[in-house]
């Protein structure tokens, strides 16, 4: 499970380090794509195959769906953690994410999400547990 919130910058080669506590889960492998909101998730090998298999059992012949699947599933990239536990992010998801040098890292259950460090004050500025959740049932 991923939790938590951590500031970092990418170097000038495009290179993230990833947090040692996220890290550790991400020892066999680790897969980035683009996100929904305009910041870069980041799975485990595990929950990224779980993710893949219910994208690519969606409807071929529905035209939204394929448009999802290319837009996962295209823009993924699997990573390598080097020996200072960074990665390297390809520079078209850094270009998507909008990135800079300073990225927010936050842990949301089972996945990371990497934001533009502008982008996520933004984001997080509405996050209160009063905030759109009518309707949403926990």
């Amino acid at each position: 499970m991923f939790v938590g919130e951590y500031n970092h910058n990418l170097d000038s080669k495009g290179r993230l380090a990833i947090p040692y506590r996220m890290r550790r889960e991400l020892e066999d492998g680790a897969v980035v794509t683009r996100g929904v909101d305009g910041c870069l998730n980041l799975y485990t090998k595990e929950e990224w195959e779980k993710l893949a298999a219910k994208i690519a059992a969606l409807p071929i012949s529905d035209p939204k769906a394929r448009r999802f699947a290319r837009f996962f599933l295209a823009g993924a990239a699997e990573l390598e953690f080097d020996k200072q536990g960074r990665v390297l992010v390809p520079p078209y998801l850094r270009e998507f994410a909008k990135f800079g040098t300073e990225v927010v890292i936050a842990g949301v259950y089972n996945r990371i999400e990497i934001w533009n460090k502008e982008i996520w004050a933004k984001q997080s500025a509405d996050l209160s547990p009063e905030a759109d959740l009518e309707g949403l049932e926990i």
